[in-house]
Order: C-alpha cells, then sequence, then structure tokens
C-alpha cells in the first residue's frame, strides 16, 4: 500500500506537503506503508478491528435506537505531530489550564476579574455550569481542574486554534491507551526504530495525583472511580482506568457519608475510607443533598465532607463553568488577566449571539458557520452551515433567537486531514486533537493525546456519536533528518 495516488485536495494535510512529499518526521511511515505487501495493510486493519471487538473497548450512543453500545472506529494510519510542535503546544496548554484554573478560583471567591470588567457578569450569572453552592470552595491544594481535554483544531492556514475547553469529566483518554497498544502489537518494525514518545505512563501519573489530593494525615490514600453504571457512554473508560490504576470503580450506592462528615465504601469485610473520589458524573448528579434531589446517581452528604476537607474530588465541582462555549470567547482574555501574557494557542474566531451587532451577523451568514449551543457537547446541538438544508438553517435561527445567550457562531474551519483507510483505499479525512491535561503537584500534558477523525467524506464533524472514529498520534521525541531507506 503506498500514498503515489493520494491527494491532499488543497488541504492541509498533516503527513504530505502539497507536492506530496513527506512533512518532517513522517518519511519513515510513509515508505514503511509503501514496503507492506498488496492487501497486508487491511489485513491489519481487520486485526485490529477484531481485537476491538474482543476487549470490549466500546461506547454508548444514547440517541440511537438500533443498538446502545458500538465498537469505536479505529484507523490503523497514525497522526504525526514533530516535536518542535509539541513543545510549542504543550507549553500552550499548560499556559492555559494554569489560566483557566486562577479564573475558576476567582470566580468562586472574590470575583476580581467580573468587578474589573473583563468579562461582562452576566456572562457568569447566566452560565449553566457555574454552581452558586460551591462559592467559597477551597479544594485540596488549591486546584480545581485536575484533569482536562483541550480540543485542538489546525486550520487550512497551518494554525493550531483551540476549538473548545473540556473541564468537567472529559472522556477518551482509554482510547488513546488501547490504540497505542493496538498499533505497537501490529507494527512493531516501526516502533521499534521511530523516536515516539510513549503514552502509558498516564494511569500511574492519574494515580499519583489522585493520591497527592488526599486529606492531610492520610498514609495510605484509597482513591476510587466513581461511574454513573454501565449505561453511561463512557462507562468503558470508567472501568479501564479503574483497573489500570488499581482502585475501586463504584456507583454511589457503594458509597455513605456518616454523621462525622467522612465517606466510607461498602466492601465484603465491612466499611472502609475513601479519601479521593474520580468523579465521573456531572454536577447536577453528584449529591442530592447539594444539587438535583432527584438523583439517584450521586451520594448524599458528598459534599458536606469535601466542605470539611475529608474527601478531595476530582474534578472540584464548580469546573463547568469554564465548559460553557461563551465563556471560552473570554479565555484570551482570562490568560492575559492573570498571567500578564499573551495566549500561546489562539482560539478560534468565535461571535457571542447574546451580542445585538454579532446575532444580526451570524443570522443573516448562517449557511456560512458552524452554529453550537453553549452548553451541549458530543457533536449535539450544532450546525454546520455549509452542510445544512435551508429548514434546518430556518430552525437553528428560530432556537437562536428565542435564547442567544446559549449560542455561539466561528467560521467553518478547512480542517486538515490525514490518509485514512476506506474500503481498501487511502483517501484523507477531517482530524480534530484531544491532548489530556493532568494537574497536580505539577502539570503534566500526556504526549499526544485522542485523534479523531471524521470517517464520513467530506464531514468535519469527529465525535464518535456523530460516526467519528479515532487513531493513534505519534509525537515524536525529537526532530531528525530521517534516511530513506529501501524495502
Amino acid at each position: 500500500m503506498n500514498l503515489a495516488n493520494y491527494n491532499v485536495d488543497g488541504f492541509f494535510d498533516e503527513m504530505l506537503q502539497s507536492d506530496g512529499s513527506p512533512r518532517p518526521g513522517a518519511l519513515h511511515l510513509v515508505k514503511s506503508l509503501a514496503c507492506l505487501p498488496q492487501g497486508e495493510l487491511e489485513q491489519r486493519q481487520q486485526a485490529a478491528d477484531r481485537a476491538l471487538i474482543q476487549s470490549g473497548i466500546t461506547f454508548n450512543v444514547y440517541s440511537d435506537n438500533r443498538g446502545v453500545e458500538k465498537t469505536l472506529p479505529f484507523d490503523l494510519i497514525p497522526r504525526i505531530v514533530p516535536a518542535t510542535e509539541w513543545s510549542r503546544l504543550e507549553k500552550g496548554l499548560k499556559q492555559r489550564i494554569t489560566a483557566l484554573n486562577l479564573f475558576i478560583d476567582d470566580l468562586y471567591h472574590d470575583q476580581k476579574i467580573l468587578k474589573d470588567g473583563v468579562i461582562p457578569r452576566e456572562v457568569i450569572a447566566s452560565s449553566q455550569g457555574f454552581q452558586p453552592k460551591c462559592v467559597g470552595l477551597n479544594p485540596p491544594r488549591g486546584i480545581w481542574c485536575h484533569i482536562s481535554g483541550t480540543d485542538l483544531v489546525r486550520h487550512g492556514d497551518g494554525e493550531i486554534y483551540v476549538l473548545e475547553d473540556n473541564l468537567r469529566c472529559p472522556s477518551g483518554v482509554s482510547y488513546v491507551l488501547e490504540n497505542r497498544r493496538l498499533m505497537k502489537s501490529l507494527f512493531p518494525e516501526i516502533f521499534n526504530v521511530s523516536p515516539i514518545r510513549p503514552v502509558t505512563n498516564y494511569p500511574s501519573r492519574l494515580r499519583d495525583l489522585l493520591e497527592y489530593l488526599a486529606p492531610d494525615g492520610t498514609t495510605k490514600p484509597r482513591a476510587v472511580v466513581l461511574t454513573p453504571g454501565r449505561y453511561n457512554s463512557a462507562y468503558f473508560e470508567h472501568s479501564f482506568l479503574a483497573r489500570q490504576m488499581g482502585v475501586e470503580l463504584v456507583e454511589g450506592s457503594d458509597l455513605v457519608v456518616s454523621d462525622d462528615n467522612r465517606v466510607w465504601m461498602r466492601t465484603t469485610a465491612g466499611f472502609e475510607r475513601v479519601d479521593v473520589i474520580y468523579r465521573r458524573l456531572d454536577d447536577d448528579f453528584l449529591d442530592p443533598e447539594a444539587f438535583r434531589p432527584d438523583s439517584l446517581l450521586g451520594v448524599p452528604g458528598l459534599m458536606r465532607a469535601y466542605r470539611a476537607g475529608n474527601v478531595a474530588l476530582v474534578n472540584a465541582p464548580g469546573t463547568g463553568v469554564a465548559d460553557d462555549k461563551a465563556v471560552y470567547v473570554y479565555v484570551p482574555k482570562v490568560i492575559k488577566y492573570y498571567l500578564d501574557e499573551e495566549p500561546i494557542i489562539p482560539n478560534v474566531p468565535t461571535y457571542l449571539c447574546s451580542e445585538e451587532k454579532e446575532l444580526a451577523y451570524v443570522l443573516e451568514h448562517i449557511g456560512e458557520l458552524v452554529v453550537k449551543a453553549a452548553n451541549e457537547s458530543g457533536g449535539y446541538g450544532m450546525l454546520v452551515g455549509p452542510a445544512s438544508t435551508k429548514a434546518e438553517q430556518a430552525d437553528f435561527a428560530d432556537r437562536i433567537k428565542a435564547n442567544p445567550r446559549n449560542y455561539i457562531a466561528q467560521p467553518t474551519l478547512s480542517l486538515s486531514r490525514v490518509p485514512t483507510l476506506c474500503d481498501g483505499s487511502i483517501e484523507g479525512r477531517h482530524v480534530d486533537l484531544r491532548p489530556y491535561i493532568l494537574y497536580g503537584k505539577e502539570i503534566f500534558v500526556q504526549p499526544g493525546g485522542l485523534t479523531r477523525v471524521a470517517l464520513r467524506k467530506g464531514s468535519l464533524v469527529v465525535n464518535s456519536s456523530q460516526g467519528g472514529g479515532t487513531k493513534d498520534t505519534w509525537v515524536l521525541s525529537e526532530d531528525s533528518q530521517e534516511e530513506e531507506a529501501a524495502c
């Protein structure tokens, strides 16, 4: 299999330059693909698909009536990130999460950024992610957003932009680890000679982070992963990470808060103390005493134990305010305000529908823009203007006019592409990138992260719930001139 007939079609391709030559770091992979016998790549792809099924690597699609559980599509041809480019992205992601943590802490305490008029107060007051009951909270070590996934896209101009921030319960890191395991087993000859940075230490770093947050004086911290249950879309990941870290996977009914505001786990040997909870359910369902009283997923009294300093929650309640897409617009100002620095990674230009002039522009040009609901995720609540019908545009226009605060709009970006195996041939498909950041004793950015690929031809929507798949992401440990090797 080779790329001789592959056409970049005028898009920025992550592997090949416009003249068809490999980008820095990609030559060895391109040559290795060319050396494979006819049909070999398809056979390895089939082997990967079988391995995914056997491993139970699945996700749930709530809106699909044909069946809840699906295998996440995986494409064998990886995405390559040169070392120098990754170094800049890593610095930019650390800068962004540092500023956002300061921002969240400020919002729940002095609100200086609002008093100084950097962000309009009504933007925060109307945010579904802002939790008034978290005002005055002091999370362990002063950290709110311990685990985040920042979505990055590359435009046709070659620049990488931040598309959105995910600071509540970002999912997908389990696929990063499983994709790498698959690739190493299917292409050992490439890994043996390529300077690819490892990703397998993520679970140990995550466990170190959890234990770092344990209450002072705890000698042997006990951490658990709190899941809503097996019907959650990311349940595979919940169980996978718990197993990889060697901690218990629990549901709300497995935990109880005692009268002295301590959290205990029911076991066959009796109750055992819990010090840190990596929670994979949203704020509203976390504690029926503090948030939604009808929640059967959470733990009554959990917020009392948290306020008392007897348990740590990862991520801290209230971080969802920074997930709000209307708040995203102000992140460059947030970075400047708290760090006195310009953003290393820019935002995508964005229109706020709550602003009268910008609303008028969006309604007039809705067929050219991507419109997103401020508090939706997974590709839901979104209109891709150029791919929509007049009826869909009219429907979205009505939604926007009914609730302008809940919508933003962005230009339709010409997302970069990566060669992808499609029905026996290699074609370009659009991708994004979600690196994962752990904020504990220090800030760690997992090399690469999850490359999501829009498997439908021409589609710009990469979410798994919308027909997307994943690729392995190879961050090179060094930029070097590769020697052209013969088959």
